[in-house]
């Protein structure tokens, strides 16, 4: 990149007059490479590939060639940025100073590995993204252990005053989000990313897009990711290995902002008051940030390997979708289990408040499960230990999400009164190494119940598999699953944890199932399916109530809020948790593919949205069955019954 410390005030002088000139109209949009310009952008204009295929868009859009290449041009100076040595030292100390609240972990062996990848491969990294914090922290991370500085994709709306300019010399690459009616901005990008491989750049992005707002990764979004793969074709040059970036927090300040938004707030736009919120908030301590990578994967191998396994019609062009969805699940793997996290599901999953005794009951088979799959847990936590889980729990009565009573005779915790959605976003941070058990169970009581009856009383491995399939197609917008083949084997093995079962391609009597639940120390699925069936059944409810043909979402969205609080209220939901924006907008998304939102879609939509209802509200019976069951436990094992005295 160019702009060394000692002309980078002039060089942006000079561009700061040039463009002001232009926006004027005084001046047209140079089409030639200016000393001004990063290496990047000089290249491209300088390059005959370039021009010859501006020229075909320019064709294309019955546009003047001339014109479309100023346009281009304006465009390539706006999301190229510098290295400026000067600027990215004191970023490097702005970072270090806006992250205080933390304590950053770093895997020394996984950057030891990833930097003798870096000596021969471009280092692609894919990030989660759960805070504002992410576009700090990973650079300063890559730059302080010694790793190739990375250019980072931006969204546009941080390029605010006056800290865009700033962040543009340090290596942010501000990209607009909305680009469906400006082919020539997508043009520009392409052939950019394409020249910030060849050039063997290190990139950081988030494969989400944007921030989630639940906690578990969002879908994967391609532009980003398609721009280098097609570099990658076009470019005989080094290897491009995707990273995939774990990226947790024990505790976030803009959770609370951000959960708001799911109970119908208006999001706040970022500009400077913004940036002084945010680092008037990172004040206070929040423990520690974790950092991890995944097995990274190389980009131009896996494209060969997918195109030659899969020649049909049918597979050609999803590869980048594939590769997307593999880099979520090592995202997913990297990602550490948080006492936050483990104290929050307890807690949420209760009707009431808890002892420490009563959340170290549900945490401590929780832990051992954990051991069982080999996840690993943040800073390596004994997430048995009643110190964590005290400590645990004052950090979070500390933050305001958690409300203790110690005027008893031993205190007792909850959560916050409005802090549900909090709490849940901590949760969630770990919910995918649970879906698949919960699922597990779900399946398994509801194969039991249809074999008690019956006359031969058995339960069926495919009845659970297609009672698992069933629940999977339910939720499939809501998380990420494996494909199916892998799906059922990882749903044998969930089966093989619940209890000692000898073969689960076997039947089984329902009474010895169903003792394998009763039996078990460990029972997920009320503390992690109930809070999304619940919206879902909200959703499904109004739709089933729907009579006017009309459908205006807002409105319908507006509602579901409503109607949820009212079932706060009358507790016919289990958790505030339920009344959410973000949960009633994939419920929706799930019903459109359904084909129930559109009365014109079937002439029997309305029998087909009370089926929609009914199969939620079963599923919801079950799960409140599994809570039962899980009451049962824990009580039991906080209260065992007192030993018995012989009569004398």
């Amino acid at each position: 990149m160019s702009g060394g410390p000692g002309s980078s005030a002039r060089e942006m002088g000079r561009a700061g007059v040039r463009k002001l000139l232009q926006r004027s109209g005084i001046v047209d949009e140079s089409t030639a490479p200016l000393p001004t310009d990063p290496d990047e952008v000089a290249q491209l204009l300088a390059a005959p590939w370039y021009d010859e295929r501006l020229a075909k868009l320019a064709e294309e859009l019955g546009r003047d060639h001339d014109d479309v290449r100023a346009e281009a041009a304006g465009y390539l100076r706006e999301m190229a940025p510098t290295l400026d040595e000067r600027a990215v030292r004191a970023w490097r100390s702005f970072s270090c100073w806006l992250m205080r609240a933390y304590d950053i972990l770093v895997d020394e062996d996984q950057i030891a590995a990833l930097r003798k990848l870096d000596r021969k491969a471009t280092l692609a990294f894919a990030f989660s993204h759960r805070s504002y914090l992410d576009g700090l922290l990973l650079p300063e991370a890559i730059q302080a252990n010694r790793l190739s500085p990375a250019l980072t994709f931006g969204g546009a709306n941080l390029n605010f005053f006056p800290m865009g300019a700033w962040a543009k010399r340090t290596g942010t690459i501000f990209i607009r989000r909305q680009t469906k009616d400006l082919p020539v901005y997508r043009f520009v990008l392409r052939a950019y990313a394409a020249q910030l491989v060849q050039n063997h750049a290190n990139l950081t992005w988030s494969i989400e897009g944007g921030r989630t707002r639940t906690g578990k990764l969002r879908p994967p979004v391609y532009g980003i990711l398609r721009y280098i793969s097609d570099a990658v074709d076009e470019i005989d040059g080094p290897e491009v290995y995707l990273v995939p970036t774990s990226i947790v927090y024990d505790q976030l300040h803009e959770v609370e902002a951000m959960t708001s938004e799911a109970y119908g707030a208006t999001k706040r736009p970022e500009d400077f008051r913004f940036l002084i919120r945010l680092a008037r908030q990172q004040g206070e301590r929040l423990g520690r940030a974790y950092l991890d990578f995944g097995e990274p994967l190389p980009l131009r191998r896996r494209l060969d390997e997918l195109r030659a396994l899969d020649t049909s019609a049918a597979g050609a062009g999803t590869e980048i979708e594939r590769i997307a969805l593999d880099v979520e699940h090592r995202i997913n793997r990297a990602t550490p289990v948080t006492p936050t996290a483990v104290v929050s599901l307890a807690l949420l999953g209760a009707d009431r408040w808890l002892s420490l005794s009563e959340v170290l009951a549900t945490v401590r088979p929780l832990a051992s499960y954990i051991a069982a799959r080999n996840w690993t847990v943040a800073g390596a936590a004994d997430l048995t230990n009643r110190s964590t889980i005290r400590w645990t729990l004052h950090q979070l009565v500390a933050s305001g999400v958690v409300s203790v009573y110690d005027a008893g005779t031993e205190p007792v915790w909850g959560i916050g009164a409005d802090h549900h959605l909090v709490a849940a976003f901590y949760r969630n941070t770990a919910i995918h190494i649970l879906v698949d058990r919960a699922i597990a169970e779900t399946a398994l009581l509801a194969a039991i119940e249809g074999a008690e009856a019956t006359v031969d009383g058995l339960v069926l491995p495919a009845t659970v598999r297609d009672e698992a399939l069933a629940l999977r197609e339910l939720l499939k917008f809501e998380f990420l699953f494996s494909a199916r083949a892998q799906f059922e084997k990882e749903l044998a093995d969930e089966v093989r944890l619940i209890g000692r079962v000898e073969d689960t391609s076997k039947a089984a009597p329902a009474a010895d199932a169903r003792g394998l639940l009763e039996k078990a120390d460990l029972l997920l699925a009320h503390l992690v399916l109930r809070p999304f069936l619940d919206a879902y059944h909200i959703v499904a409810d109004r739709l089933a109530d729907l009579e006017d043909e009309s459908f205006d979402e807002g409105v319908f969205l507006t509602e579901c809020l409503e109607v949820g609080k009212q079932w706060e209220l009358q507790r016919r939901i289990a958790s505030a948790e339920s009344r959410s924006m973000e949960l009633f907008k994939t419920a929706l998304r799930l019903a459109r593919h359904r084909e129930l939102v559109d009365t014109g879609a079937h002439p029997d939509v309305a029998a087909r949205r009370r089926d929609f209802a009914d199969e939620i509200a079963a599923a919801i019976g079950r799960v409140n069955t599994i809570a039962e069951l899980a009451r049962r436990t824990v009580m039991s094992s906080c209260h065992p019954p007192a030993p018995r005295r012989d009569a004398p």
